[in-house]
């Protein structure tokens, strides 16, 4: 009843998650995804419409147990209350902004992650790379697109760079407002497929889902014009469906996105650093200054770019902060 219904895949429902139903919730529940999380509700859709639930599950101080946009939950068919989660195929999170440190889940079940950055002044190869290490870490194809182009000269040059970042990076320059340039993006975009959306406020995150869904739905403002930094326009992580069938999974804009759990997604996007690592001559190396360090010799040899390293220990560092926990900390 599930693996074949066709409104259900509709909605991205593959075997992968129905193979986590035992026989007796196959009958007695049914599945629906999050489409949003509204304070004391949530928003989801089935084979059955649309609804809003109490977020009724159990109760835990681990908040990868709670529910976020793009998950799929299990509701009991009497009672229409939430039973459980189903097992995630990918979940982004990040540290929340602030001294508690608390875990933001930000979406889950993503199949395609779209690193919006315009080319003005927001355009930061580190920021980006930010979202790759994110992507990597949970196994999610990323791709980069670059949104007002015609702000700037060179735009393709700032995509040559972007490229330079990962081999076989998807980049995408697109005018944010024209339909026809962003229909290049309609590729990840398929009946059953989920995409989501992340990025500063203001790089133009809301024109592109209003093209892309050919509606005006999402308001939209312009940046400040003393630093080109965004105003938030959208509030809420939240699925729009688009007309070719796919998802695309709409989140706040991001003043600040810390790594924590990432080591994994870290050494894939950094495999040329970690690689010449490995050869250097002591295994807990600083690459500072140590004798036979590899690192450093390929610095010499112009074969290793300084920046590229310097953010590969930011991110490292910030990454170990990050995953230690609160108490560890204090």
């Amino acid at each position: 009843m599930t693996a074949a219904d066709p409104r259900l895949a509709a909605l991205g429902w593959r075997p992968f998650f129905a193979e986590q139903l035992t026989p007796g919730e196959a009958a007695a529940a049914q599945p629906v995804r999050v489409m949003a999380i509204h304070r004391g509700k949530i928003a989801i859709a089935g084979a059955d419409g649309d609804a809003l639930v109490a977020p009724d599950l159990p109760r835990s101080d681990d908040a990868e147990d709670q529910p976020a946009a793009g998950d799929w939950l299990l509701l009991d068919r009497a009672t229409h209350k939430p039973r459980r989660l189903l097992r995630r195929a990918s979940l982004f999170k990040r540290r929340a902004p602030g001294s508690g440190r608390r875990l933001q889940l930000i979406a889950a079940n993503v199949d395609t992650l779209f690193v919006v950055a315009a080319c003005h002044q927001d355009f930061n190869l580190a920021r980006i790379e930010r979202y790759l290490v994110l992507a990597r870490e949970v196994a999610v194809r990323p791709v980069v697109v670059l949104t007002k182009a015609d702000l700037v000269e060179s735009p393709h040059r700032l995509a040559d760079a972007a490229r330079g970042l990962q081999p076989g990076l998807a980049v995408a320059v697109v005018d944010a407002r024209d339909a026809a340039g962003v229909a290049a993006l309609a590729g990840w975009c398929g009946p059953g497929q989920t995409v989501a959306l992340l990025g500063s406020s203001g790089v133009g995150k809301s024109t592109l889902i209003n093209t892309l869904r050919g509606s005006d739905r999402l308001a939209t403002q312009p940046v400040r014009g003393g630093d080109g930094k965004g105003r938030h326009t959208t509030t809420a992580r939240e699925m729009h469906r688009l007309e070719g069938g796919g998802w695309l999974l709409d989140t706040p804009g991001m003043r600040e996105l810390q790594l924590s759990d990432a080591a994994a997604g870290l050494d894939e996007l950094f495999d040329d650093v970690v690689a010449l690592a490995r050869d250097c001559r002591f295994s807990n190396c600083g690459h500072r200054g140590e004798p036979d360090c590899a690192v450093q010799a390929a610095l010499r040899a112009g074969t290793l770019d300084p920046a590229r390293l310097a953010r590969w220990r930011k991110l490292g560092a910030e990454d170990a902060l990050n995953s230690r926990s609160l108490a560890e900390r204090r």
